[in-house]
């Protein structure tokens, strides 16, 4: 299967997928030279996403999970059109899980200032429970934060308390980490939020949905040997593969550059 992310993000969702079906083999492409998505135009995102979806498609695979929120948000109804093979995106499987979890109905979202701007998530969750209140805000230097690493630092705690603040206020139980970067700062973002806020991200209903629209198309790989894995950039492969420690708790032996305007 093919996943694609703005960037380093993406494989707190394949960590997941390599959790949940071992048996399965990942293309990733990770748009490094062109990250971050969250403050580019709409259009802007829409390109690099067909590009990374046909670059994805060169490589064979059978579905293609768009592991960037940003790109989910602005680009999947757009892929959908534009792509015949299934796509996966974030959004509504992480919608579907802070809807089950809340309790008081008042969910909080923070993410990049597109995925914010575009209203994806008030919209799913909306269309699941019409009765919960949604508020969001854009929490743009975490990506950064969790890019360099800065993931005990009290610089970002102070950041952290700051962005965080006005959802505290506001009395939300479950906070959705519209950024597949925020997982990295979870800690940080709990210690602010206190410990009776849920904190959901969609990795883990992501790989269950993908595993179970596989298993509906007839394509599911038989258990077995563990799945061959690879992983491709735009531009910085070396630094992608430092990060890859902390994102997806394992080294990568290769990551290979690639000119993706070519798609």
């Amino acid at each position: 299967m093919g996943v694609f992310d703005s960037g380093v993000g993406g494989l707190t969702v394949v960590r997941e997928i390599f959790r949940q079906l071992p048996q399965e083999n990942v293309v990733y492409f990770g748009d490094t030279g062109r990250f971050p998505y969250g403050t580019r135009s709409p259009d802007a995102i829409r390109h690099f996403s067909l590009q990374a979806a046909n670059f994805l498609l060169e490589q064979k695979v059978k579905l293609i999970v768009v592991a960037c929120n940003t790109a989910s948000a602005q680009a999947l109804g757009f892929l959908e059109k534009k792509v015949e093979t299934s796509i996966l995106g974030v959004i509504l499987p992480g919608a579907k899980k802070a809807v089950a979890s809340s309790r008081n109905r008042r969910i909080g979202i923070i993410g990049t200032e597109a995925t914010v701007a575009s209203g994806s998530y008030p919209e799913a969750i909306a269309q699941l429970d019409s009765q919960v209140k949604v508020f969001s805000y854009p929490c743009p230097l975490f990506v950064a934060l969790a890019e360099e690493g800065y993931l005990k630092k009290k610089a970002s705690f102070l950041i952290a308390q700051d962005y965080l603040s006005p959802l505290k206020k506001l009395q939300v139980d479950t906070l959705i980490l519209g950024c597949t970067h925020f997982p990295l700062l979870k800690p940080i973002i709990q210690k602010v939020m206190g410990p009776k806020v849920t904190l959901t991200d969609a990795a883990e209903s992501v790989a269950g949905e993908t595993k179970e629209l596989l298993a509906q198309l007839g394509l599911l790989n038989q258990a077995g040997a563990g799945g061959k894995h690879k992983f491709f950039v735009s531009d910085f492969p070396e630094k992608f593969k430092r990060l890859s420690r902390s994102f997806l708790r394992c080294q990568l032996d290769s990551v290979q550059k690639i000119e993706i305007n070519r798609y």
